[in-house]
C-alpha cells in the first residue's frame, strides 16, 4: 500500500504569512522537502500579487527549483490570465480552483461558478498536450458563509466540470476544516463509485478542529491515495474566514507509517523542515508530531 503526499506549505502554507518570505528562502524550503522525500510540491501560485503578496515570486521559484530531479512542481491558478502567466513561467502543472459554493466562489475568485465552470472548460481545451492538471474543488464540504454542503450539489459540480475532461485530478477541498470523517467518507466514495478510474482524487484537508488526521483516514478508507498536507501545519485560506493550517504533513507521514503505509518521505529530515517552518515570522503552525518528537526535531 502507498499513499502519495503532496506538500503544499509553499503556497497554501505560505500565503498567509505577512511579512514577506525571501525568494532564497522558500527555494531552501522546496529544496528540503524534496530531499525529505516529497516529489510533489505546489511551489507557487499565479494569483494577483495584490491579492496574495507573498507568492508575487512565484515564477522566480519554479524557475529556481526546476534543477531538482523527479520533482512535479505544481502552481495554483484561479483564472485564464493565471494560467498564461504560468505558461509563461514555464510551469508544467496546473491546478485550477472552482468552489462548490456560490458565497465562497465570489469571495475567492470574484465570479460565480457557472462562469468559473465555463472559463474551466475554455481553458482546458486551450492546453498544450502533455500539460498535467489538476483540478481543486474548494469547500467541498463546508463553506464559511454558506455552511455544510449538499453532497448532490457538489456531484452536480463535479459532472459540470468533469464533462470537460474527466482524466484529471480531482482535490475534494475541506477549505474550512469543518469536515467531519462521516462526510468525507460518505462524498470521496460517492465520487470514486460515480466517476470512475478516469479521474484522480486527492483529499485536501484542514485541522481548524482538530479532525484532519481523521479526515485523511476517512478518505483513505473511501480509496482515495493522494493528500495534501503543509509541513509546520501551515496554512489558512485568506478567502475563508476563521480556516486555520492545513493539516501537517509530518502528521500524516507518522499515521501512515503507523498503519503500514509508504509514502517514501524521510521522517526525520521532515521534523527537522518543520520545525524551521514553524518558526517563520508570523506563522501560525499546527500538528502534533513535532511536539511528540521534538528530541528528533533539532536543526540539523
Amino acid at each position: 500500500m502507498r499513499a502519495t503526499l503532496i506538500e503544499v506549505a509553499p503556497r497554501d502554507g505560505f500565503q498567509p504569512i505577512g511579512p514577506f518570505i525571501p525568494t532564497d528562502d522558500k527555494v531552501s524550503f522546496v529544496e528540503a522537502a524534496h530531499a525529505a522525500g516529497l516529489r510533489r510540491i505546489e511551489i507557487g501560485s499565479f494569483v494577483n500579487p495584490a491579492a496574495v503578496p507573498q507568492l508575487r515570486d512565484t515564477a522566480e521559484v519554479l524557475r529556481r527549483t526546476a534543477h531538482l530531479e523527479g520533482l512535479d512542481a505544481q502552481v495554483l491558478v484561479p483564472n485564464a490570465r493565471g494560467v498564461a502567466l504560468a505558461l509563461e513561467a514555464g510551469a508544467q502543472h496546473l491546478a485550477y480552483v472552482v468552489s462548490a459554493s456560490e458565497a465562497h466562489n465570489r469571495s475567492n475568485v470574484r465570479r460565480d461558478v457557472a462562469t468559473s465552470i465555463r472559463d474551466y472548460g475554455e481553458i482546458v481545451a486551450g492546453l498544450p498536450a502533455g500539460l498535467r492538471l489538476r483540478l481543486n474543488l474548494a469547500t467541498s464540504f463546508d463553506c464559511p458563509f454558506d455552511g455544510r454542503m449538499e453532497e448532490d450539489l457538489v456531484l452536480s459540480r463535479l459532472d459540470a466540470l468533469l464533462a470537460h475532461r474527466e482524466d484529471v485530478e480531482v482535490g475534494l477541498c475541506d477549505t474550512t476544516g469543518r469536515a467531519d470523517p462521516d462526510h468525507v467518507f460518505s462524498l470521496a466514495a460517492k465520487c470514486l463509485a460515480r466517476f470512475g478510474a478516469r479521474t484522480r482524487w486527492v483529499f485536501h484537508g484542514h485541522d481548524t478542529y482538530g479532525l484532519g488526521l481523521a479526515n485523511v483516514a476517512a478518505a483513505w478508507r473511501a480509496g482515495i491515495t493522494g493528500f495534501d498536507a503543509a509541513f509546520g501545519g501551515l496554512g489558512g485560506c485568506p478567502f475563508a474566514p476563521g480556516a486555520t493550517g492545513n493539516v501537517a504533513t509530518e502528521d500524516v507521514a507518522w499515521m501512515f507509517r503507523r498503519m503500514g503505509v509508504e509514502t517514501g518521505v524521510d521522517l526525520d529530515a521532515l521534523l527537522r523542515l518543520a520545525t524551521r517552518a514553524a518558526a517563520l515570522p508570523g506563522a501560525s503552525p499546527g500538528g502534533r508530531v513535532r511536539a511528540a518528537l521534538a528530541d528528533r526535531c533539532a536543526a540539523a
